[in-house]
């Protein structure tokens, strides 16, 4: 199956990089590129990709505004961030807005292309240093919410980017029942998908260890 790629970045010369970078795997296909928000909103609407590669700060309109809006208008669409920028802010409001993942500009091409293919299959990608922040800025809440024990578990593992059937196995359980236990994360945590829940709870200090 091709995966069919937009990129997004008002930089010509890091849009044509990020091509190259992407050209030479067989299951990628890079339908289109755009230079600001409102152009990857029309885009994605005219071109259907599977997932969008999003620049954040952008002089022709915000990536993250961007991102909300391909998600509320096209939810099967995944957008992964690929930003020079990893600020608590940045990588929150990027979450939040719905990004599936968020990596930096120095990333390995060999990582790039499985962080594309990941996200094509609306799991969780944070490059590292993300991560770090993630969990170095959590703060507990006083509305802080009680998951089981079971829930912290698969979402421990779905930080790690793992599948669900990945997480079933890992946990001898079903991924139907992997399934269930996230729903009910994604309930109490007051979110609608694995990246969010992910960041809520470390936000929140609910996967000590993370």
């Amino acid at each position: 199956m091709t995966i069919r790629v937009l990129l997004v970045d008002d930089h010509p010369v890091v849009r044509e990089g990020i091509r190259g970078m992407l050209g030479a795997e067989a299951d990628l296909e890079i339908v289109g590129d755009a230079a600001s928000g409102p152009e990857a909103v029309a885009q994605t609407a005219a071109l259907d990709p599977d997932v969008v590669l999003m620049d954040l700060r952008m002089p022709g309109g915000d990536g993250v505004a961007a991102t909300e809006r391909i998600r509320a208008e096209r939810p099967d669409c995944h957008v992964l961030v690929l930003t020079t920028y990893d600020t608590d802010t940045d990588i929150l409001r990027a979450v939040e807005a719905g990004a599936t993942g968020y990596l930096l500009k120095d990333t390995p091409r060999a990582q790039l292309a499985e962080a594309v293919r990941a996200a094509a299959r609306g799991e969780t990608v944070l490059a590292a240093s993300v991560t770090g922040r993630l969990v170095a800025g959590m703060r507990r809440r006083p509305e802080t919410p009680a998951l089981s024990p079971r829930e912290v578990e698969v979402l421990r593992l779905a930080a790690d980017g793992r599948t669900n059937a990945e997480i079933g196995r890992a946990l001898h359980i079903s991924a139907t029942t992997v399934k269930t236990h996230l729903m009910r994360a994604y309930d109490k945590l007051g979110v609608a998908d694995r990246t969010a829940a992910v960041s809520q709870a470390l936000r929140r200090g609910l996967l000590p260890g993370a």
